[in-house]
């Protein structure tokens, strides 16, 4: 047997003795060992904070990015070794695809986060806010990476998709990680652990893995420090309560175990396909991964007129659920992790069927393909009957963390509501229904008590994930028993890691801090023209005042020709009364087309293309006879990676577009992207 091992303060180490025996769920063959016991928890949190911090913290957004997008490339290459292990966990093909492509997904989908990010190892938040009545005093906000680590304390249920979905996020936000998984699944993640450190992608000490039990892992934590877990209400409390983590303010993100509902709308009726995809997503909610998910369907609430009908579908459907080896074609199904894990999903089942009735399933007699029922880990798929849920409450109240859901009717949708406020917050429900208005009904009624909202019809079946489909884009978690936590949720994810700090100063003061230009702040005069210069010799601020131009009543006729807008402010004098308008005005539009004539250097140079206008705004009307101009300023730089090798080395530059008139009040804003050649055509 192997045994499994920790990597801590830049090598790999083996635990006293022997804290965990590992089995194949399948066959019970013994794998291998692990432990954690005697490891220096003080020194590996010390060593990420001093080595894998500063490391990260040199890196900007868009070089962690990047990074994240080689690890996810490399790691692909690799995932026909994590198939392979992933399938002593229980796991079919399926499953293993969403623990292994959807982890590494993740990694992807945290990496394109680095477009919305500027070009620096810190973040400016908003816009400045002007606290002074002549401009010369500002506020703003940026967000800096704090210099703890993060140590996450995942689950069993997804040993790879746990540790990448979590340290994708802090690692864009340049704050290192410690992984601590499941004792009961950590075999697996060891196993890409190893692969990402020979991998040398990511700097030294910004990852850490635990195997084992992992006691007296959060014994050092200080007020920098984060703490992530995934797992049971129970567990999560307790560990939230500790009085290092309360005196030192640790921010705890949980995300709990909750018992998840699906509602079938009453418009769902047996002859519409919504019905069908209903009962299809309640079967899968309950096989897949063996319902060990804490996003699965755990209440099953359908119109009391339809319970009958729901449940003979749900019956029929989980009778074609082949449970066996997933190395079988056949198989749909795979086992439990652990027969520890089948231990506890039984006493539950038990508990539950005190006050419900089993209509589908038993506990002992079933059917398994390919394996030797008695050696492997395996649970038939339990379909429990509810009919008086509002008196019956242990459905609501007991989790059973495997294949097992409880069917219940509702009256109205306000009942359907209420049923799923008493699972006292869920991390995911859904409601399936061809009626838009239901469907609205239900989510701005239900919102409050769930963190994410499947809402499912004809229309969006074929491309939906699913409803235990956590994706890296949304916020996943929930309020009350799911653990009140958020994670992922794209750009707001990263930001969980970093400190907002309110900044004030003179505006020339904030921009070089921020390296945004902020109004107000000094404007040299860039020579040569900015158009003349490279990405790497342009500097935040600096400007070109460019020649000015007299509006006349013919650019008005002339636009409105070329252009076909021909708007009754711009044309009709005779119907402005009643407007804010004085005389026919210029087109908004008309003042940007101008204002890249003002501002434009026409010659071949360093600029490729200008490809976008962002936040464009007519602040004044421009009448015939005004006289306007621009100042056109480098607001923004943001390094661009090469696509391949013969691609032209390239960075986006931001240019705030000033145009104001004769009095010097500004008549428009926008912000022109383009991109720019650099000078070094190797990086």
């Amino acid at each position: 047997m192997r045994k499994y091992q920790n990597y801590i303060l830049g090598k790999w180490v083996d635990g006293e003795g022997m804290e965990v025996e590992f089995e194949n769920a399948i066959t019970g063959e013994k794998i291998g060992t692990a432990s954690s016991k005697g490891l220096d928890y003080k020194a590996i949190l010390e060593y990420g904070r001093k080595v894998g911090g500063p490391a990260l913290r040199k890196m900007t957004f868009q070089e962690r990015g990047r990074m994240l997008k080689k690890l996810a490339l490399f790691l692909l290459e690799k995932k026909k070794k994590y198939y392979e292990v992933s399938a002593w966990t229980g796991a079919t093909k399926i499953d293993s695809w969403i623990d292994i492509e959807g982890g590494i997904g993740n990694l992807f989908a945290n990496a394109s986060l680095r477009r919305q990010f500027p070009d620096l190892p810190y973040y400016v938040d908003g816009t400045a806010a002007p606290l002074s009545k002549g401009g010369s005093f500002i506020g703003h906000h940026i967000m800096v990476p704090r210099r703890g680590v993060v140590i996450h304390i995942n689950a069993f249920n997804f040993p790879i998709w746990g540790m990448l979905e979590k340290i994708a996020v802090n690692l864009m936000a340049g704050v290192p990680a410690v992984v601590k998984p499941s004792e009961y699944t950590c075999y697996l993640t060891e196993v890409m652990v190893r692969d990402i450190v020979d991998s040398k992608i990511l700097p030294e000490g910004s990852l850490q893995l635990i195997c084992g039990l992992g006691r007296g892992i959060l014994d050092h934590v200080t007020h920098e420090d984060f703490v992530t877990f995934t797992g049971s209400a129970a567990t999560g409390r307790k560990l939230k309560s500790l009085p290092q983590i309360i005196e030192n303010s640790v921010p705890f993100n949980l995300e709990a175990d909750s018992l998840n509902a699906a509602v079938l709308g009453k418009k769902a009726t047996p002859d519409t396909e919504e019905f069908n995809i209903f009962i299809k997503e309640c079967v899968k909610e309950m096989t897949v991964k063996a319902g060990q998910k804490c996003t699965a369907i755990r209440r099953i609430i359908v119109p009391e007129e339809l319970i009958d009908d729901v449940q003979k579908a749900l019956s029929e459907r989980l009778a074609k659920v082949k449970l066996g080896n997933p190395s079988n074609e056949e198989v749909r199904m795979g086992a439990l992790a652990t027969h520890l894990q089948v231990e506890r999903v039984r006493e539950n089942v038990e508990k539950l069927a005190k006050t419900q009735k089993i209509v589908f399933g038993d506990l002992d007699h079933f059917e398994v393909v390919g394996a030797e029922k008695e050696k492997g880990a395996f649970f038939s798929p339990i379909l429990f009957r509810n009919d008086n849920p509002k008196e019956l409450t242990d459905v609501h109240e007991i989790e059973c963390f495997g294949p097992v859901s409880t069917i219940m009717p509702y009256k109205n949708l306000e009942e359907a509501i209420e049923l799923t406020r008493m699972g006292k917050g869920s991390l995911v429900s859904s409601i399936v229904t061809p009626c838009n208005e239901e469907a609205k009904e239900y989510v701005l009624n239900a919102a409050h008590m769930h963190g994410r909202i499947l809402v499912l019809n004809k229309d969006c079946a074929k491309e939906s994930t699913g409803h235990g489909s956590p994706m890296p884009l949304l916020t996943h978690g929930g309020p009350g028993r799911a653990g009140g936590g958020e994670e992922m949720g794209g750009k707001r994810g990263v930001l969980h890691y970093l400190q907002r700090t309110a900044i004030q100063g003179h505006p020339t003061t904030i921009t070089t801090i921020t390296e945004q230009f902020q109004m107000g702040a000094d404007m040299p005069e860039a020579n040569p023209h900015v158009f003349r210069q490279h990405f790497e010799e342009l500097k935040v601020g600096d400007t070109v005042y460019t020649h000015k131009h007299t509006v006349t009543e013919a650019d008005i006729v002339n636009f409105a020709n070329v252009s076909g807008d021909n708007f009754y402010a711009h044309m009709d004098e005779t119907s402005l009364d009643g407007t804010i308008f004085e005389r026919r005005v210029a087109h908004g539009y008309f003042l940007l087309s101008k204002a890249a004539g003002l501002f434009v250097d026409p010659k071949k140079g360093p600029v490729l293309l200008n490809y976008g206008i962002e936040e464009a705004r007519f602040t004044k009307p421009v009448y015939p006879g005004a006289t306007v101009g621009v100042r056109f300023t480098v607001k923004e730089k943001i390094d661009q990676e090469k696509r391949d090798e013969n691609d032209i080395a390239k960075g986006i530059v931001k240019f705030l577009v000033d145009m104001y008139d004769e009095t010097g009040e500004t008549v428009a804003l926008a912000t022109i992207l383009t991109m720019v050649k650099k000078l070094d055509q190797s990086s």
